[in-house]
């Protein structure tokens, strides 16, 4: 489970219960801190120049999620677009059907192999207020390789 700084953690809070249908588990507000689930997905958040203990490598500069996305399953990605539309959120890479070609089983037993396969995506991509992306997904299930 992910931990990001965050620029406000309010806003950021917003974003996840708002848009993304996060809920809040608990807050530790003294902290700036708060830890949010989605079904499986499981995420925390804390205000970069909060109280409390921090873990940096370097110096924390806006866009703080440069360099990461994140995949996040959902029952309907549709819905999931609506919310943004009606919020006026940009939308870094609009809705898409994608197919990715996988190789490898998958121990849950997923991805059983009956020669080449792909597993598809209708999904599309957003940045939260601090920069790191979101794709939201909904999926397609398998098919032969094209």
């Amino acid at each position: 489970m992910p931990e990001l700084d965050v620029g406000d953690l309010e806003r950021a809070v917003e974003f996840y219960v708002e848009l993304l249908a996060f809920r809040v588990v608990f807050r530790r507000q003294e902290e700036r801190f708060a830890y949010l689930v989605h079904d499986d997905a499981e995420l925390m958040v804390q205000e970069a120049s909060g109280p409390g203990r921090r873990f940096r490598t370097a110096p924390l500069e806006a866009p703080f999620g440069r360099g990461i996305n994140f995949q996040l399953a959902v029952a309907d990605v549709d819905a999931v677009l609506e919310r943004f539309r009606i919020a006026g959120r940009e939308l870094v890479v609009g809705i898409e059907e994608r197919w990715y070609r996988v190789d490898v089983e998958s121990p849950g037993g997923r991805w059983v192999r009956a020669g080449p396969t792909e597993a598809g995506n209708r999904q599309f991509v957003v940045a939260d207020p601090d920069g790191y992306l979101w794709r939201p997904y909904q999926d397609l299930g398998l098919r032969p390789q094209a």
